[in-house]
């Protein structure tokens, strides 16, 4: 997979920036680590219609929420795609089903999982409801989420908040939120 950094590849007028959030901290179905897990779920979103993947973070592990729930750490990453999304809903519903070919459960809010796929930003489109949230509604607060954006679409700006990737960044407490070795 490629690695963005500071350039932004051309996308046409009629294409949006869409910002995957990609997550997992169980062994997948077939034993492969969560890092294993969320490359091969990179691939699934370049392979979603009309959508191509234009960057890919480095990988982060990040502690496991609530705090001492012993649960294990989460591996963590942004892919940047570009493609067209005219309904946001049809699109977070592609990410569950992709979730679920990884052997993705539904069930208690903050569960260890083998994949979780969040819809961070999807260009400038600001939507306050029905599902997705758009941005989501709680990307500025995680470290895990803001480090790893920073690398695939620096100068990112939230559009509810008009504030930089690298601004809300600098303003969140370290968390324990680290880069793992390549």
């Amino acid at each position: 997979m490629c690695h963005s950094t500071s350039t932004r590849p051309a996308i046409s007028q009629s294409q949006f920036d869409i910002l995957v959030a990609l997550g997992a901290n169980l062994p997948g179905l077939a034993g492969q680590s969560p890092r294993e897990t969320c490359i091969a779920a990179a691939a699934a979103l370049a392979g979603l219609p009309e959508m191509r993947l234009v960057g890919l973070s480095r990988w982060y592990r990040s502690p496991a929420w609530p705090a001492g729930s012993g649960a294990p750490d989460y591996v963590n990453g942004i892919a940047r795609l570009a493609g067209r999304v005219d309904d946001p809903a049809a699109f977070l519903a592609a990410l569950h089903a992709i979730e679920a070919r990884f052997g993705r459960a539904r069930g208690l809010p903050n569960a260890p999982r083998r994949l979780d796929l969040d819809l961070i930003a999807v260009g400038d489109l600001i939507r306050p409801g029905p599902d997705p949230v758009l941005p989501h509604p709680r990307a500025q607060d995680r470290r895990f989420v803001l480090a790893p954006l920073a690398e695939v679409a620096p100068g990112w700006r939230h559009p509810g908040l008009g504030r930089t990737v690298e601004a809300l960044l600098a303003d969140l407490p370290d968390d324990g939120t680290a880069l793992l070795p390549a």
